[in-house]
């Protein structure tokens, strides 16, 4: 599975994009997005995805 950010609950602070150890994520039409593709839900890195546990908005970055 893999994780999606709701834009409109999302700040555009850019915390989750430093955080993502795959760069899962970018800035992309003045929104960030997650790409499906590169995102594993830091699964093997982390205990818990490290977008959702940066982002200062809860349930903003949540499962797809």
């Amino acid at each position: 599975m893999v994780l999606k950010i709701i834009a409109s609950q999302c700040t555009v602070c850019g915390a989750c994009e430093l955080e993502c150890p795959n760069e899962a994520i970018s800035f992309t039409n003045d929104i960030y997005v997650i790409d499906p593709a590169t995102c594993t839900e830091c699964e093997g890195l982390f205990d818990s995805p490290q977008c959702a546990s940066v982002c200062p908005v809860p349930d903003t970055c949540v499962p797809a």
